[in-house]
């Protein structure tokens, strides 16, 4: 029996709930449904699926992990149907497909946007929603299909069966600080030099952070003064310029913001191989037009990328 058949999109809120609250009186609360109905809609789900979804337990329901592979199913699902909705009330005013893009503040700042641009110009009705964060937390949404690409460092990501992933170009990380730090006026700094004053880092778990603790152990160092743990560009950028603590950088981040007199980079020894900055997207059979696009639009702007540091001296 096929019983995805019978399944509803009710039923995916119900599943989602389920597995939220973890409670089969607080599930049939929240959905306006009683306590023994759903009850044995579970226990009949669970029947044709031919498999146990959740593990009952005195403190409630957990789910499987056949039950939390449906769940990510339905969610992407209940996503996929709301998107849907939103792109249809589009065309009918006249736009296009609206195309979410999930980027990473350590990424520079000016190559996501050069991509965009130049997708805007080849789908002028588009829209086009950008979502900052971790890439993490932006990878879990990419594998809801809340995303349709993620663009950020790929330095310690790990693949995943249902996403794609791409490598854009090489990029190394930095040392930065205020413009006219008094470190940026001695020669011959040290890591000493560096230990003098407190920093502002990127949470633990980020490709960045990642690659700056192996600068440490690489150099034998010690982590300095962790003061600030921060994954916002605007509140870092906002602490440089306003204090005398250190950070840690992408490379065409901290040049960005040198051009425009607003962080400088400290000139010490540090011994950091090249990291890699990509893009991620779902597998899937059917990858829609716009997305297609602006892959390539990506594409295109890492070739700019590529050219730039081909001829900078």
């Amino acid at each position: 029996m096929d019983w995805s058949r019978h399944l509803k999109l009710k039923h995916m809120s119900l599943l989602i709930t389920l597995g939220e609250t973890g409670s089969l009186s607080e599930a049939a609360r929240l959905t306006f449904t009683t306590q023994p109905a759903l009850s044995r809609w579970l226990k009949e789900l669970e029947e044709d699926v031919g498999d146990t979804l959740f593990e009952r337990h005195a403190r409630g329901l957990i789910p499987t992990e056949m039950g939390a592979a449906l769940i990510e199913h339905a969610k992407r699902i209940n996503t996929e149907v709301l998107r849907a909705q939103h792109n249809l009330e589009a065309l009918k005013h006249g736009s296009s497909q609206s195309v979410a893009i999930g980027t990473s503040p350590a990424s520079a700042p000016n190559f996501v946007p050069s991509a965009i641009t130049r997708f805007l110009k080849l789908s002028p009705n588009s829209r086009v929603e950008i979502q900052e964060g971790t890439m993490n937390a932006l990878l879990e949404r990419l594998k809801l299909g809340e995303l349709d690409v993620v663009v950020g460092r790929l330095d310690n990501y790990k693949p995943h069966t249902t996403i794609q992933s791409e490598i854009l170009f090489q990029e190394s990380v930095c040392i930065v600080s205020r413009v006219n730090h008094p470190l940026t006026m001695k020669n011959g700094l040290t890591w000493n030099d560096l230990y003098q004053y407190d920093w502002i880092i990127w949470p633990d778990g980020t490709p960045i952070r990642s690659k700056f603790d192996m600068a440490l152990t690489s150099a034998g160092k010690k982590p300095p003064r962790y003061r600030v743990e921060s994954s916002s560009q605007v509140g870092n950028l906002w602490l440089l310029q306003n204090t005398d603590m250190l950070s840690v950088a992408s490379e065409r981040v901290a040049n960005h913001f040198h051009e425009r007199g607003l962080m400088s980079r400290i000139n010490v020894e540090f011994e950091s191989s090249d990291g890699t900055v990509g893009m991620c997207w779902r597998d899937e059979d059917f990858i829609s037009q716009p997305v297609k696009a602006l892959l390539d639009c990506f594409r295109q702007s890492s070739g700019e990328v590529a050219m730039i540091d081909r001829y900078e001296p």
